[in-house]
């Protein structure tokens, strides 16, 4: 706390910024959007405008000292757009500005341009992405939604997998992902190294690690909250699309005017007809210490496939509906065989994830608004290895998991004032959790099973102040009440935000929140061991409900193009399961409970000059685990324990080319130490003494948008990535398989990152 008060004391000799106050800006035939980012960059203002006003027009300003307004009357007169200054900082642009202007989804943010363009960091600590608008990323050609996410401060992902990622200490399975309502499961394509989400069709991403609504439940450490286009839009909009990986297709069709139409979106991969350089590298990680790795006779058959499609209606001013499916499917077949035996073995895995999503929202005037929706998400993964003798199956072994989550919710808004908002909810879930370790030889044998259904019925009720002269409050709680286990548990979250001057503000937050639904490692090893962690419910005995309780205050710096954000927190988990193996722990091979401490800063730094972008990010993370039966009832560090870790950025824009260059580095995982003895592997120093080498990788991005023709409106855009440029060997993961009997050893498996790896991409829109 010492550091973050000697923090402010340095700030505020340059707190005193006004509309007078004049700064050098120029304009060099930029299209707006790039002119409006400089300018709330460097006057610590933001826009609200519409696309179709702004998309054609172009503005130059010669370098000089000015004011805001001599600068938003300069694009008034070069334009024709009018302007209008609400609350000394918004600026609503319109071909024209009527006098009544709804202006609650803009008194939010505080940082509009966080990473690059097309982030933002709201009052109530949340982000908000916009796709559509993304600027560029270091290692992404494609405005990839979890992939950017990684990039904030805070979240890691040791593994380099794009689901697998800790916030702030948290496991991955502690993180919550919603499609358009719809709760997602799966892991990603290509197991976890792909976005399991298509990156063109998102058009909205709300991500909370901290003080999150009283709408948001179910996971303990943070809600990525995605939303699919609710627009309707009467013009005929297509996409194709191509990287070294997938192609995929885009579609908007209006169907009646203002009214009603479709999207529809298809991805898919065609790496099982041409296996690129790109495709490669990503299954070389992957496959790294299995039977695919290792077999020189055998046969991989890989392919994933993933589409969307949804209803936008809009009846009247009043109403509008929706209806939403996705579906995310993974398919991987292996065989191979030994000649000497006339034995074929086959691995077959498939990992589904199917979704349905409908929503009703109405205004019954203009202070109350109601959302309904409805959902189902239907989770499913196979895992199949088959022996063969002689053409003849002689064995199969089974590995499923199975989750069918559906729920109803409705929720209401009473906007009673401009400075008092009311919200009140309802949500009703059934959770249906089973997996099951099968065997087949003569004979079917169910080596261990479970399924298990959870409902919950939750209220919840949140309150909203807003007062730019005093500060902003919201405050809600959330009761949940767990049927099959009897249980209630609430939920007070708390987000307090107060604006200092026009340049400092600082943000407190607090919030208690429950997990029944949670990954597990499997009590069998499967052969292959590309899955081996599976979802279980709580049952309130072996494996109760998880707690988390976290708070986290911090101070928020903007002037001129900087931008300066620093947050400390402290979080809690209670009710912890893990495994312990029976060679960390012979006399007790089971789960055990426990809790987690986290304690953390996270602090973000950028600099906007010119054409050019750079940002800098470090966060601390000091994570202990204790568990009553484990480690001698000491405590150890979590396996989410990345102590330091720092990621720099810089960018640049000149028309329409965009070129990016990023580092990350990070202090290593903790892993068990184990020592070669008389009869193998032993473990004497205790759980997660030892740690990883240093990771560290440099890449590369860059974008450039082009028109075919100046009286066509196709338009294409090319790109290229190159992620691990200097080609580091980075130590990923040390860890050990084995001992599921007496004359089984324990062995040794070591993974490594993934190597340098280009990627293109090349799309055209109409």
């Amino acid at each position: 706390m010492r550091l973050i008060y000697v923090f402010v004391l340095m700030l505020l000799p340059f707190l005193d910024f006004s509309q007078e106050e004049a700064f050098y800006i120029e304009f060099n035939d930029e299209n707006l959007t790039d002119a409006f980012t400089k300018v709330e960059e460097t006057y610590n203002v933001l826009f609200s405008f519409k696309n179709d006003d702004i998309v054609k027009k172009r503005i130059s300003l010669i370098r000089k000292k000015r004011t805001l307004l001599e600068v938003l009357d300069a694009i008034k007169a070069t334009t024709n757009l009018n302007y209008k200054i609400l609350n000394n900082r918004y600026i609503v642009i319109n071909q024209f500005i009527s006098e009544t202007i709804n202006v609650n989804a803009l008194d939010l943010v505080v940082i509009s341009s966080y990473l690059t363009k097309g982030i933002e960091k709201n009052s109530d600590g949340s982000y908000r992405l916009l796709p559509s608008k993304l600027g560029i990323l270091p290692g992404l050609t494609e405005p990839d939604v979890l992939e950017s996410i990684q990039l904030l401060p805070g979240v890691l992902s040791p593994n380099e997998t794009a689901t697998g990622f800790f916030v702030r200490g948290g496991a991955s399975d502690q993180n919550r992902i919603i499609w358009d309502g719809i709760n997602i499961y799966h892991k990603g394509h290509l197991f976890g190294m792909i976005s399991p989400l298509n990156p063109n069709v998102t058009s909205n991403i709300k991500f909370i690690n901290n003080g999150s609504h009283a709408r948001y439940g179910e996971r303990l450490s943070s809600v990525i909250d995605i939303s699919s286009s609710s627009k309707i839009s009467n013009k005929l909009r297509t996409e194709l699309g191509l990287n070294g990986i997938n192609g995929d297709a885009l579609i908007e069709l209006p169907i009646i005017k203002d009214k009603l139409n479709i999207q529809a979106s298809l991805r898919r991969s065609y790496v099982d007809a041409l296996e690129t350089f790109t495709y490669n590298q990503l299954a070389d990680k992957v496959f790294e210490s299995t039977k695919i790795d290792n077999s020189e006779n055998g046969n991989n058959d890989f392919s994933f496939l993933d589409y969307n499609f949804k209803i936008n209606y809009k009846p009247n001013n009043n109403n509008s509906l929706y209806a939403s499916f996705i579906s995310i499917d993974n398919q991987l077949d292996y065989t191979s065989n030994e000649t000497d035996t006339n034995k074929e073995f086959n691995d077959r895995i498939n990992t589904k994830n199917l979704g349905y999503g409908i929503g009703w929202s109405v205004d019954w005037n203009t202070k109350i608004k109601q959302t309904t929706t409805a959902y189902f998400s239907d989770y499913k993964f196979n895992y199949n290895f088959i022996t063969t003798e002689d053409g003849e199956q002689t064995s199969d072994f089974e590995k499923r998991n199975t989750i069918y989550d559906s729920g109803v919710a409705t929720e209401i808004k009473i906007n009673a004032s401009k400075k008092n908002n009311y919200t009140f909810g309802y949500q009703y879930a059934l959770k249906d959790v089973a997996y099951a370790f099968l065997n087949t030889t003569d004979l079917l044998f169910i080596l261990d099973s479970e399924e298990r259904i959870v409902q919950t019925h939750s209220i919840y009720g949140q309150y909203d102040y807003k007062n730019s002269k005093l500060f902003d409050l919201s405050f809600g709680l959330r009761s949940t009440y767990f049927n099959e286990l009897d249980a209630v548990r609430l939920e007070p979250r708390i987000v307090l935000y107060k604006s200092i001057s026009d340049n400092l503000k600082w943000q407190a937050t607090g919030e208690i929140k429950n997990q029944i639904i949670s990954e597990i490692d499997e009590t069998i090893i499967s052969d292959l061991s590309l899955e081996n962690r599976v979802w279980r419910l709580a049952d309130g005995n072996q494996f109760p409900i998880s707690n988390s309780q976290q708070v986290s205050t911090g101070f928020i710096y903007t002037k001129q193009g900087l931008s300066i954000d620093v947050d400390t927190y402290y979080k809690k988990l209670k009710n912890i399961t893990a495994l312990s193996l029976g060679f960390l722990n012979p006399e007790n091979s089971t789960f055990n409970i426990g809790q987690q401490d986290v304690v953390g800063l996270d602090a973000f730094v950028k600099k906007r000059f010119n054409d050019f972008n750079s940002w800098f990010s470090y966060s601390y993370n000091r994570s202990r685990s204790h568990f009553n039966s484990l480690n001698d009832n000491k405590s150890f560090n979590s396996k989410s324990n990345v102590t330091h870790a720092i990621s720099t950025a810089l960018s640049y824009k000149v028309d329409n080319l965009q070129v990016a260059l990023g580092w990350k580095w990070q202090t290593g995982k903790p892993y068990t130490i184990a020592e070669q003895g008389n009869d193998g592997l032993e473990f004497n120093d205790g759980i997660n003494t030892g740690e990883l080498p240093i990771y560290h990788r440099l890449d590369f991005s860059s974008t450039y948008n082009f028109k075919m023709s100046r009286s066509h409106k196709l338009r294409g855009k090319v790109g290229l990535s190159i992620r691990n440029i200097y080609n580091r060997k980075n130590l990923i993961s040390r860890e050990y398989r084995g001992n599921n009997s007496l004359d089984d050893p324990i062995e040794l498996i070591e993974k490594y990152s993934i190597g340098i790896t280009p990627n293109i991409m090349f799309r055209l829109y109409w």
